[in-house]
């Protein structure tokens, strides 16, 4: 880049496009060939030498340090703040400009950071023989809690940030357990009745409060689900959100590993010489919530995606709907396709205090206290334990050194299995 020259001589040798100037106060012409008497006397004016070779140069010299200078600091920068590793570099794998945004709910990459800010939704959802399987939507769902319902039958209190499916449900009612999970997500309490503790709990805590409505929900007919056949979608919340101004969330999330972490613990663990003290993968988990197999389950780790398959301990997969976004008020079992295998990245086993309820029929479940927790991720197993101190505090699941778990980026599912079940691996 060459010097910019001063002012003066910039003056000087502008060009004249006719041999003629214009005295601004007369307003007529002169010919500039003749000499002008009104202006200044040539004695008067500051005469302005031309630069030297040496002056020339010298500012040639400092312009292109300025340029090397630059390069330098754009070098530095790249080496030690974006230059690929020569691994990535091989595979033609290149950073993105801007670095990746993660969702704070599920670990996952996100196209935009205001996705960590929208509503959340708390779906009960039921789990019975009696039209509630297949569920829509449960794929989604960034956290599933699930947990007795009444005598042996489990049911589910799915978390749900920014969802894409067309259906969601079946919905059922809440229990004060749920309620107790659900809460820390700053969530919109999404349930058909409940359990009059529940109901009042929620009533006296003043959360966010979806209950059956004919506008934000819709009854599936002619499906078999009998009961269980009330639904709704991700576009009848937000409707139901813009109405009572609920705009954003602001959930207590737990702490989620990074997509370079968990890759450098696969490769870690893949990668463990004979000899080495090595960590074996854990490829199946059965959690039994009672005597009955109907609501036991079976996970097999997958390798490949680094998740767990989630079946029945009969064998049969666990699956859920997932209904095109664009079909209002779908029919899940004629107008979603096949439903799909759920496969958590993350599957939790807490061990709770569980009684029958004052009326013989509902769960009494502890959740504000301690407990032993079984993590498995990644192939691993975390044996730790689980703390929560109130209902609007996040649990933490600590390792047996007492630190906190940090959960693979996906869905985390978390089962609360009785005193008298069983965790087997």
């Amino acid at each position: 880049m060459s010097p910019k020259a001063p002012k003066e001589e910039i003056k000087k040798t502008k060009p004249v496009s006719a041999q003629t100037s214009v005295n601004t106060k007369t307003n007529h012409k002169t010919d500039i060939s003749e000499p002008d008497k009104t202006q200044t006397s040539p004695k008067s004016k500051k005469e302005h030498k031309p630069r030297t070779t040496g002056q020339k140069v010298l500012l040639w010299v400092l312009a292109l340090l300025f340029i090397f200078i630059a390069a330098g600091v754009g070098v530095f920068v790249y080496f030690a703040f974006f230059r690929p590793s020569p691994e990535d570099a091989a595979n033609g794998n290149y950073p993105d400009f801007p670095d990746p945004i993660y969702s704070l709910l599920t670990g996952e990459e996100i196209s935009d950071a205001s996705l960590n800010q929208k509503p959340t939704f708390c779906v009960q959802i039921p789990n019975g023989n009696d039209g509630g399987r297949p569920q829509a939507g449960l794929n989604q769902a960034a956290v599933v809690f699930e947990a007795i319902a009444e005598r042996g039958i489990t049911r589910f209190a799915a978390i749900f940030q920014n969802p894409t499916v067309g259906a969601i449900g079946p919905i059922r009612s809440l229990r004060s357990y749920y309620l107790d999970w659900d809460t820390p997500f700053d969530c919109t309490i999404v349930h058909a009745g409940g359990s009059d503790e529940a109901l009042a709990d929620l009533r006296r805590s003043g959360q966010r409060d979806l209950d059956e409505s004919n506008t934000y929900m819709w009854r599936e007919n002619n499906s078999g689900r009998m009961w269980n056949n009330l639904f709704t979608s991700p576009a009848n919340l937000a409707q139901f959100n813009e109405t009572k101004g609920y705009n954003t969330s602001s959930p207590k999330v737990f702490p989620r590993l990074t997509p370079e972490d968990v890759d450098n613990i696969i490769t870690e663990r893949d990668t463990c010489a004979e000899g080495e003290d090595c960590i074996n993968i854990i490829d199946t988990v059965r959690l039994q919530f009672g005597a009955s197999p109907t609501f036991n389950t079976v996970y097999k780790y997958d390798p490949e995606t680094n998740k767990y398959l989630r079946s029945y301990a009969s064998g049969e997969p666990h699956v859920s709907y997932e209904c095109p976004a664009n079909l209002p008020e779908p029919n899940t079992k004629t107008q979603c396709g096949e439903p799909v295998q759920l496969t958590p990245s993350v599957v939790v086993a807490m061990v709770v205090q569980e009684r029958p309820d004052y009326d013989g029929y509902h769960e009494k479940i502890t959740t504000i206290g301690t407990g032993p927790a079984t993590i498995f991720q990644n192939g691993q197993v975390i044996e730790g334990s689980w703390t929560k101190s109130s209902q609007t505090s996040q649990i933490i699941f600590r390792n047996a050194n007492g630190d906190n778990i940090q959960f693979t980026p996906g869905q985390v599912w978390i089962a609360a299995i009785p005193q008298t079940g069983r965790i087997e691996y």
